[in-house]
């Protein structure tokens, strides 16, 4: 495989985010001690992931670029065709990453297997000059992951790896009218999650167990179970959060499976504070304010992750 540029994406340790909130890592030291927590484990931890950033650079052979990038560029940084992406950091950086890839190849590298988990995580620092090798040989086994994708009328669109959520900022109610397989209604809800497969264990995993352990008072069965997707079914999941009835708004169409045959819309009745954002990142958000309409479906594109 021709490789252009390795792109490693780094995110700050906590110490680092610590010292450059309190100008200092002495003053950052007493503050944390002063709330009764161990200064140590930030130390150990950014300890670790330095180390596991200068193994990254001893893994990769020297005739091939090496840029380092941090996360919070992602939204505005450009890939090349022929890059090859890799996170060094906790499973949120790989979700935070993919969606702005468009078919690059990502290689996920855990920096402190003692401390995470790593579902998303395939590579460690002993792993990763074989996960490399394999890839210049272009040989590499890779998962592909759905994703989903919003569109507005406006030409503004957004990926997500994760989920969606679609509603207002605060804590006010979002106003909108759904569209569903032929049905439509108007809803005043906490706001709409939709999810992927790889993200239906997450956010929308809480939402189900919400709705059975509220079900359970009638004996209902909820049909679907969100932790048994595969991470390349072509399908996302939407459901509505605390849908309230009135005489302008309905609570019946509230939940249901995205496909390639069908979609969601919303058309949105909030003058402000209406917001579309993915994944967590907040920062990144496309207005869903009145005269807005999102369409929502299936991603062309998929997360490309290597595997070992």
């Amino acid at each position: 495989m021709e490789i252009e540029k390795i792109i490693l994406v780094i995110r700050a340790t906590r110490l680092q985010e610590s010292v450059q909130r309190f100008s200092s890592k002495a003053q950052a030291k007493f503050f944390v001690q002063s709330r009764g927590q161990s200064f140590d484990d930030y130390e150990k931890e950014d300890s670790n992931y330095q180390f596991a950033r200068d193994q990254v650079a001893h893994a990769i052979p020297s005739d091939i670029k090496l840029q380092v990038i941090d996360r919070s560029f992602l939204p505005n940084f450009v890939f090349g065709p022929k890059d090859v992406v890799m996170t060094l950091g906790q499973d949120g950086l790989v979700v935070n990453t993919a969606k702005y890839l468009n078919g690059q190849p990502i290689i996920a590298v855990n920096p402190d297997p003692e401390r995470f988990d790593g579902i998303l995580l395939p590579f460690q620092i002993s792993t990763l000059s074989q996960a490399v090798n394999n890839l210049l040989k272009g040989s590499p086994r890779i998962r592909n992951i759905t994703m989903g994708k919003v569109e507005l009328n406006d030409g503004q669109s957004l990926f997500a790896f994760n989920d969606f959520f679609v509603g207002a900022k605060s804590h006010i109610s979002a106003r909108y009218t759904i569209k569903y397989q032929g049905r439509q209604e108007r809803h005043s809800s906490s706001g709409v999650v939709i999810s992927t497969p790889a993200g239906s264990t997450g956010w929308m995993s809480s939402l189900f167990n919400m709705a059975k352990g509220i079900a359970s008072f009638k004996g209902f069965n909820i049909a679907i179970d969100p932790t048994r997707l595969d991470w390349d079914e072509r399908r996302l999941i939407f459901i509505v959060r605390e849908p309230f009835r009135s005489k302008w708004s309905g609570a019946d169409l509230v939940a249901g499976e995205i496909s390639e045959q069908n979609k969601i819309i919303l058309e949105s009745h909030m003058a402000e504070s209406g917001v579309i954002f993915s994944d967590g990142m907040e920062s990144d958000f496309l207005e869903f304010n009145s005269g807005t309409t999102a369409t929502i479906g299936l991603a062309d594109k998929m997360t490309r992750l290597v595997v070992a």
